[in-house]
């Protein structure tokens, strides 16, 4: 039997125990609704198990089970409904905290989440929860003092804890043993609740593989995009004030085409770029490394701005079906007594606009050919003079592209009136602009990598 009672508008911060004995005991809180259950055995009877509706009602246990199979219509609804709420994360700290609220108090009064330690090493508790929070600090002590079962043990196994019925359900998936799903409840565990437990372990385990699976391929993708990105760039540069923005767009299991450079060559000269390679992923991280390790070894050749693009064409040409193209603005820059002579080249690239301290904004660089697609292209470097005071803007085209609706940011020379809009601002304040501007042009989140490069003459 159940009895329930609904309170309204409490002040009580936590709920106490009843004060009579009870097979097992809860709360649920719905607004401003608290609605305190507790279940007692009928004299003469068989302990009759109420399990809590998904959806926040009550309905006895042969309600739910079709009068007892474990497969009723009841619990393949919480089934589904539970493999749905995993599937919808794959944060593998979340999970552990999913499977407890699934649980609690629908299939047990408390359960404790355990993962499984490296290289043999005790299981981690992971989540801990309580139909009554007021009694987790407690139950948390008693755990820490309990034998809790090796993970690799693929059968339900009992925990001895006083004043409970607990069983441990092992979390397998892949042949892999993530962890323990520890149940507690005041009475024993039904057959069928047991069955049910452990199914939704199968699945739970699974999403934790998901998860953690997930989790590895992002932390080697965040890697693999640091070790694309400049070792740094100078630390002196006078002269020349700097500035560089990047960003990578889309879910960290992919790995942005964009990238950027500025490194010395000299006493007082030094290499940029600022490139995209076409897509993403591992392909297009090949290139990205080709490009910039390629840049930097023949800048310190030699080599100047025109050969250095014929022969990283040729390279990326060599790599065959793995090629893909790239758009790349590269130069070299010289300090001089009345500022800084730029030497530079756009291989297919969003054009390179200067600014002038009157506020007048206008491009610098003739597009060429984009690189990996013409095996015999010459290329042939513009000269630019950046006067104190002048700026020179390089994007990709997560700025130029940037939509929203039918719109594009560089629509009608937006990217132009925006840098015109940056007289007498520094590199960084100029870059922050823009990258700001781009974040402001449309409400949703960009699909596309991000790089800003800004150059000013001091």
């Amino acid at each position: 039997m159940q009895i329930e009672v609904r309170q309204k508008d409490l002040d009580e911060p936590v709920a106490s125990a009843p004060s009579a004995p009870v097979s097992v005991w809860g709360v649920s809180f719905s607004g401003t609704l608290r609605t305190r259950w507790a279940r007692l055995p009928l004299p003469g009877n068989a302990e009759t198990d109420v399990v809590d509706d998904w959806n926040g009602g009550h309905a006895s246990h042969d309600d739910w089970t079709g009068g007892g199979a474990s497969q009723g219509p009841g619990w393949l609804g919480f089934l589904a409904d539970a493999s749905d709420l995993l599937a919808g994360t794959l944060d593998l700290n979340m999970v552990p905290a999913l499977i407890a609220q699934i649980v609690v108090p629908r299939l047990a009064t408390w359960c404790a989440v355990y993962t499984a330690g490296s290289n043999g090493e005790p299981h981690t508790p992971a989540y801990l929860w309580h139909a009554d929070e007021s009694q987790i600090d407690a139950l948390r002590e008693q755990l820490d003092h309990a034998e809790i079962p090796a993970v690799d043990n693929l059968s339900p196994m009992p925990i001895q804890l006083a004043d409970w019925q607990s069983l441990a359900f092992p979390l397998t998936a892949r042949g892999r043993s993530l962890g323990i799903m520890c149940l507690g409840r005041a009475g024993r565990f039904p057959d069928d609740v047991a069955q049910l437990a452990e199914d939704l372990g199968r699945r739970a385990a699974l999403a934790m593989d998901n998860a953690r699976l997930y989790a590895q391929q992002a932390d080697a993708n965040r890697a693999l995009q640091r070790s694309l990105l400049p070792p740094g760039t100078p630390a002196e540069t006078p002269g020349l004030d700097y500035s560089v923005v990047y960003e990578p767009a889309g879910e960290t299991n992919e790995v942005g085409g964009d990238f950027y450079d500025l490194f010395t060559t000299g006493e007082s000269s030094w290499r940029f770029a600022i490139g995209d390679v076409c897509g993403t992923g591992p392909e297009a991280a090949a290139v990205t490394g080709l490009a910039r390790h390629t840049l930097r070894l023949l800048a310190r050749e030699g080599y100047d701005v025109a050969a250095v693009m014929s022969r990283l064409n040729r390279a990326i040409l060599e790599e065959g079906e793995r090629a893909r193209f790239l758009t790349l603005l590269h130069g070299e820059i010289t300090r001089t007594d009345d500022g800084l002579d730029l030497s530079l080249i756009s291989a297919g690239h969003p054009e390179a606009l200067r600014l002038r301290p009157s506020g007048v904004v206008e491009a610098v660089v003739t597009s060429q050919s984009l690189l990996g697609v013409f095996p015999e292209v010459e290329f042939e470097a513009d000269h630019v003079h950046l006067a104190p005071g002048d700026v020179l803007l390089g994007v990709t085209d997560g700025v130029t592209e940037r939509r929203s609706g039918a719109r594009l940011l560089d629509d009608d020379g937006g990217l132009a009136k925006l840098l015109a809009e940056c007289v007498d601002l520094s590199a960084r304040g100029v870059a922050e602009r823009i990258r700001r501007a781009v974040e402001e042009f449309a409400i949703e989140p960009s699909a596309d990598d991000l790089a800003i490069l800004v150059l000013r003459a001091d």
